[in-house]
Formats: structure tokens, C-alpha cells, sequence
């Protein structure tokens, strides 16, 4: 006789794997940093860096993507979301392999000795606009307190020469945003158009850059098919967190 399903908690989301409780973080766990911990490079990576880890979210997927020899260091402002971060990394079955590090990214940068292979940032990408409920949300939704040349500028301090700096952001901010890092040395190397479905323009853009240059890969995925079913691309590329896959 097989056993029931034990109910899904509240206050967060979860995973096949892990579960992450995001009630004390402004910004909630949602596809934006579902695609990227999913989409990530990870091949033949032994070290990597999450910048604004909010909830944790994408430090706990690349640790179920990669082997256990594989350290990520999450690095998070606001100091409730770096606290939920420790919980949900302390309950996980990755906890001796992700050290969360309470702290402003900027200067925890610049007094880092070793540098990482694959850097991965959800991070925010709107101008100062209307007020936020909280200051909390304001500094995860807006660029006031790590704008975009500022995070290019962090990121390039702890790379390695063949790594690889993922982000995830609207797809009306991905020019802007890779203006900026060619400007400042990077290369352009992966970039995936993410559309909600086939009749729909791109809304999100996943973007990999490296301070070595070469071929730039890129193609397009559709979230969506006509019935409002996951497309198969997206099932493939997810399958391995999602409780309904």
C-alpha cells in the first residue's frame, strides 16, 4: 500500500529535494530564479558564488546540480533574508557545502582571496520608481544599492578567466545591462530569450558572460504550449526540482 503524501509546507515553496521558506525575505521564491538555477552552466565547476541570495534559492539548486566536492558562497544584505538563507541551507542536505555570508557583496568582494568559476546574480533591475511596502522589498526590487555596473565590477574581482557570470532579467533591461559589462571587458558567451508562450515577445533573458572571449550561443524557450501546459523544453529543463514534474 503506498504512503500519503505528506502536505507542502507553508510560508515557502517546495522542491523535490529541499525546501525553501521565504516568508521573512522581500522578494519570494518565483520563475525568474527557478530558470537561472536551472539554466546555470555547471560543468566542471568546483567553486561558485551567489550574489544576493535572498531566500537561498539558487545556492540550494546548483548544489543539487553539482557533485559534493562543489562550495558555493551566498552572499546576502538584508540580514532577516540572510537568516532565512542559513535556515533553509542548515536543513537541506547540502549544508556543509553552502556558506552564507551576511554582508554588503561590495566590500566582502574586494577581501576575497579565491575566485570562482561560475557567479550567479537574480539581482534587482529596476530604476527608483514608486515606493515600496518596505525597505526591504525596495533594495531586492531597485538598483539603489548595487547597481548593475557595480554588481559587473564585483563579479569581475572574484571570476576566474574561463568562468562564467549568469544573470536573470527582463528582457527589456538585457541590452542595457550587456552594453555595460562589454563596456567593462566581458564577453557575451550564452543568452536564452524566455517567452511565456509561442505568440508572446521574449519577457525574461537568461545571459552568461565571461572575461574570455568566444562564440556566443544563443536560442529561445517557450514556458508555455496552446493548452497552458509546461512546454516540454521547460519540463527538461526543471523537471529535476518541480514536485509536479
Amino acid at each position: 500500500m503506498s504512503q500519503p503524501k505528506s502536505p507542502l509546507r507553508r510560508n515557502g515553496f517546495t522542491f523535490k529535494q529541499f525546501f525553501v521558506a521565504h516568508d521573512r525575505c522581500a522578494m519570494k521564491v518565483g520563475t525568474d530564479g527557478i530558470l537561472l538555477g536551472a539554466w546555470a552552466p555547471v560543468a566542471r565547476v568546483k567553486r561558485m558564488l551567489d550574489i544576493g541570495t535572498g531566500s537561498g534559492l539558487l545556492a540550494l539548486m546548483l548544489a543539487q546540480r553539482t557533485p559534493d566536492d562543489v562550495t558555493i558562497d551566498a552572499v546576502e544584505l538584508e540580514p532577516d533574508a540572510a537568516a532565512q538563507a542559513a535556515d533553509n541551507v542548515q536543513a537541506s542536505p547540502w549544508r556543509e557545502r553552502i556558506r552564507v555570508h551576511a554582508a554588503d557583496i561590495q566590500p566582502w568582494a574586494r577581501e576575497q582571496t579565491q575566485r570562482y568559476e561560475l557567479i550567479v546574480s537574480n539581482p534587482p533591475y529596476f530604476p527608483q520608481g514608486v515606493e515600496c511596502a518596505t525597505p526591504e522589498r525596495q533594495q531586492a526590487r531597485y538598483t539603489t544599492t548595487l547597481d548593475h555596473s557595480a554588481l559587473l565590477f564585483c563579479a569581475a574581482q572574484r571570476i576566474t578567466e574561463e568562468g562564467f557570470f549568469c544573470v536573470v532579467l527582463p528582457e527589456s533591461e538585457g541590452a542595457a545591462f550587456t552594453q555595460k559589462a562589454l563596456e567593462m571587458g566581458w564577453h557575451s558567451r550564452l543568452r536564452t530569450d524566455i517567452a511565456e508562450t509561442e505568440g508572446r515577445l521574449p519577457h525574461r533573458v537568461l545571459l552568461a558572460f565571461s572575461p574570455q572571449a568566444g562564440e556566443l550561443f544563443s536560442d529561445r524557450l517557450i514556458i508555455r504550449g496552446p493548452d497552458q501546459s509546461y512546454s516540454e523544453a521547460y519540463c527538461g529543463l526543471t523537471q529535476a526540482f518541480y514536485l509536479f514534474m
